[in-house]
C-alpha cells in the first residue's frame, strides 16, 4: 500500500512539471505548491526510511524500490523536457506505420482551414482513400489529368449507372488515346475535406489501371502541396 502511495505521489509530481509551461518553474511556484512538494518529498523519505529500518524487509529490496521510483521520476521530467521531440517522433513513426494512402493527420488552423496529410506510396506516386458517393476506394494523385477518372466497375459501386454512359470524350493516356464518358460525382471526400458535385470521368473497361484524382477535385480546394514524402490538401 504504501509503495502504492509514493508512486502516486511521484505521478503527481510529474503531472504537475507537465503541465506547468515556465521556462523558470521554481520561481513561478507560489508557497502552497512549494510546501505541497516539500510535503511529498517528506513522506517519500520517511516511507524509504522505514522500508530501511523493517525488519522484514531487506536492505536490498528497499534500495531496488528506490530505484524504480527514482527511474520513474527522472523518465517523468525528462519526458517533459523533450516533449516536442518525442511529440515528433511519435508522429513520424505513426504515419509511417499507416497504409499508404490514408490519412496520416488532420489540422484545423485559423479560419476553419483544414489541412489533410498523406503519405507517398512505395512507387512514388500519391494515393489517397477517399470516399466517392460514400464509396472507399483508393484514387491517385494526378495533377495532370483534368477530370477525376474511375474505373468503371468503382463508379458502379459508386452508384453511377453504366448503362447511361456515352463514352465519346478523349482522354490521353500513357498508352496513347482512349474514350471516357462524363459524369458527375455527389460527394467526393478525402478525410474531412468534402467536394460536392464533381465532374468526373468514367474510363472504358480496361482502359486505366487505377483511379486517377484529378483537377476537378484539386482545383476546388484551397491549395494542395508536395513536400517531401507527404501530399497535404487545405480545405
Amino acid at each position: 500500500m504504501r509503495a502504492w502511495l509514493v508512486l502516486a505521489l511521484l505521478v503527481g509530481a510529474g503531472a504537475f512539471l507537465l503541465l506547468r509551461a515556465d521556462a523558470d518553474l521554481l520561481s513561478g511556484l507560489g508557497t502552497g505548491e512549494i510546501l505541497s512538494i516539500v510535503a511529498g518529498l517528506l513522506l517519500a523519505g520517511l516511507y524509504i526510511v522505514s522500508l530501511i529500518n523493517d525488519g522484514q524487509t531487506r536492505l536490498m529490496q528497499a534500495l531496488r524500490y528506490v530505484v524504480v521510483w527514482l527511474a520513474i521520476g527522472f523518465s517523468l521530467i525528462a519526458g517533459y523536457s523533450y516533449r516536442e521531440e518525442i511529440s515528433a517522433v511519435v508522429s513520424r513513426v505513426g504515419g509511417e506505420l499507416m497504409p499508404s494512402g490514408q490519412v496520416v493527420s488532420v489540422d484545423t488552423g485559423d479560419e476553419g482551414e483544414t489541412a489533410v496529410r498523406v503519405r507517398r506510396r512505395l512507387d512514388g506516386h500519391f494515393a489517397v482513400r477517399a470516399s466517392v458517393n460514400g464509396q472507399s476506394m483508393t484514387l491517385m494523385v494526378d495533377t495532370g489529368a483534368s477530370s477525376v477518372v474511375l474505373k468503371p466497375a468503382d463508379a458502379e459501386r459508386a452508384g453511377i449507372d453504366l448503362s447511361k454512359l456515352s463514352y465519346t470524350v478523349a482522354v490521353d493516356t500513357a498508352n496513347g488515346t482512349t474514350y471516357a464518358a462524363a459524369a458527375r460525382i455527389r460527394t467526393l471526400a478525402v478525410g474531412p475535406l468534402i467536394v460536392r458535385n464533381v465532374d468526373a470521368l468514367v474510363a472504358k473497361p480496361g482502359t486505366v489501371k487505377e483511379n486517377l484524382l484529378g483537377m476537378s477535385f484539386l482545383r476546388r480546394l484551397r491549395s494542395y502541396e508536395f513536400a517531401n514524402d507527404y501530399l497535404t490538401l487545405r480545405g
